[in-house]
């Protein structure tokens, strides 16, 4: 009986907080997470993007005050916080049209899946990294 007896099936159970660093996340599961993130960061930030909207079409007067907050010592600050609200935005908007294409087309196959979600990274990180150095000047 001892030579058939079979080797115990490793158990998986929920990852535990000191495992994340070293559990490899597929592209899909990336987008998905960053998805949610972005959509919070731009929930929580709504007070903000309201008043920086109010403040740059009020009046000229309204929109020299908006920019100046961009070049003073702070300056750097704020377009950091800009940058972080272009990343949020452009990743939220790419990622939901991904799920919108997928939604119409019926495509849930995992390759489709896989390389849909390294476009959808490639594109929101391209576009943030062109829009966020035009914000710091370097074109």
């Amino acid at each position: 009986m001892a030579d058939n007896a079979k080797t115990p099936r490793p158990v998986y159970r929920n990852i535990h907080i000191t495992d994340i660093v070293s559990y490899r996340l597929p592209p899909a599961g990336i987008v998905s997470i960053l998805h949610r993130i972005s959509g919070a960061v731009l929930f929580l930030l709504m007070p903000f993007i309201v008043w920086m909207f109010d403040t740059s079409v009020s009046s000229e007067i309204s929109f020299g005050e908006f920019t100046s907050v961009f070049r003073g010592d702070a300056g750097w600050f704020f377009k950091l916080i800009a940058l972080g609200l272009i990343w949020a935005y452009l990743h939220h908007f790419v990622a939901g049209v991904r799920h919108l294409i997928m939604d119409a087309t019926h495509s849930v196959s995992k390759e489709q899946g896989h390389s849909t979600a390294i476009v959808t990274l490639a594109l929101s990180t391209g576009l943030t990294v062109v829009l966020g150095a035009k914000l710091f000047g370097l074109f």
